[in-house]
């Protein structure tokens, strides 16, 4: 995603909330609550807001909650940060106390969304017991 030269800064107040996805090429401040995709050149989550659904921007702030997946070339995840999905990153940085419950991916294109996946574990089934001859006296 390439910024516009003519986005203006978007500002999302904590009284507000969004069922839906928001698609800028722009800059995000988010203090209210987003149910849905967020696709923007830079999002910032304040403290109290939060994303219901998948993130993809060149920078990430999260000081808020989200949940789903983060996609970004930078991902900064302060203190007060609560993310539970996976991030896919080309540079994170995490301040003692964010939580992150899911899998952080290093990649160097972290936006393209065809990008690996994360590896499944796979199950191993026990060797089979080997059958010995045992002689007795």
């Amino acid at each position: 995603m390439k910024p516009s030269n003519n986005a203006a800064p978007s500002i999302i107040g904590s009284d507000v909330t969004v069922n839906g996805d928001i698609t800028t090429l722009g800059e995000i401040q988010l203090d209210g609550t987003v149910d849905g995709d967020v696709r923007s050149e830079s999002l910032t989550i304040g403290e109290h807001g939060a994303v219901n659904g998948t993130i993809m921007a060149n920078n990430v702030i999260v000081k808020g909650s989200a949940s789903g997946q983060i996609r970004g070339r930078n991902v900064r995840l302060e203190k007060t940060a609560r993310v539970k999905g996976d991030i896919m990153h080309e540079a994170l940085s995490v301040e003692a106390g964010a939580v992150v419950e899911g899998t952080l991916m290093h990649q160097e294109d972290a936006l393209q969304e065809n990008g690996p996946k994360p590896v499944q574990p796979v199950e191993v089934a026990p060797a089979p017991e080997e059958e010995h001859n045992v002689k007795t006296a």
